[in-house]
């Protein structure tokens, strides 16, 4: 049982061990990879509007028993400007897959979050063959009540009303980090730099095709073990998301995430940055067989 502090760490000083920053030729995407390049390799997924240093602290955990690569998503990340498809879910999918044979021997342990986790399930249903076990970590698979409203159109102009003018305001940067991505303090030189490099078109692939991405076929086919976490403070829609993948998804286990009355749906939707001990606990617990923390709870 993981102490209280352990699982919601306060004014953290992450000691950030030196890692290699590289761009995979095969896959086009850039990544850091910490750990001994010998020992199992777990591929981190990242959620919209963040990237791959968003795994710090489970990183800087998980590293001295494990390969951890951090892949920033296509046109997000060090990826901004990269020659290429605009993104999609699938197409990010396909690119990990790429990265995992060109830098993993072909098979993974892989856990995503948010849209990280939609990139998860569908290399789940286009390429389960390169997955040794897979966390995934709030997957929406289901359309939301902003859907009606948003068009391409409307990413768009928020993009030119609502980042670019500001995209030299801390307070305003803050805000978003807080409010709307349940970011901690410590990431804020990072969110900040992925703040301004954001482009409209970034953006706007990023958010129509996670907001429009369904629950793909051929799940069933896939003989891998998955955890699918939610929060539970997130929307109903998300969490009957993962009651959905488990149905779907013959080896799966399903656990919901609660850090307690005093937390925010963004902190447990982001519990990776929020509780970085507990999630850290876990996949080393998923990924090696081994029984989960006891703070989770049973998804039914």
């Amino acid at each position: 049982m993981l102490k209280k502090e352990e699982i919601e760490p306060k004014n953290l000083n992450w000691i950030d061990t030196p890692g290699k920053m590289t761009s995979d030729p095969v896959s086009q995407l850039y990544f850091e990879s910490k750990g001994p390049e010998t020992a199992p390799t777990i591929v981190f997924l990242h959620g919209g509007g963040v990237g791959g240093w968003m795994w710090r602290g489970v990183v800087n955990i998980l590293q001295s028993d494990f390969r951890c690569l951090t892949p920033d998503l296509p046109e997000q990340g060090h990826n901004v400007g990269v020659p290429g498809a605009p993104f999609t879910v699938e197409r990010a999918a396909d690119r990990v897959a790429e990265l995992i044979r060109s830098q993993a021997g072909g098979k993974a342990h892989v856990v995503g979050l948010s849209e990280g986790a939609q990139v998860t399930v569908s290399m789940l249903s286009r390429t389960p063959q390169v997955i040794d076990h897979a966390v995934v970590s709030s997957a929406n698979l289901l359309p939301l009540w902003v859907n009606r409203f948003m068009t391409e159109g409307v990413y768009r102009w928020s993009v030119r009303l609502f980042m670019q003018p500001l995209k030299n305001s801390d307070w305003w940067i803050r805000l978003n980090m807080h409010g709307a991505a349940g970011v901690p303090d410590e990431f804020f030189p990072d969110f900040k730099r992925e703040f301004q490099a954001t482009t409209e078109d970034g953006f706007t692939h990023m958010m129509v095709s996670s907001l429009n991405f369904r629950q793909p076929a051929g799940l069933e086919r896939a003989d891998v073990p998955v955890l699918v976490a939610v929060g539970s403070k997130e929307y109903k829609e998300m969490k009957q998301s993962c009651r959905n993948l488990l149905k779907a998804l013959p080896r799966a286990r399903g656990v919901m995430v609660d850090l307690g009355p005093k937390s925010s749906l963004a902190a447990e939707h982001n519990w990776a940055m929020t509780a970085s001990a507990l999630f850290a606990a876990t996949v080393r617990a998923w990924v090696t067989d081994q029984p989960l923390p006891g703070e989770l709870k049973l998804l039914e």
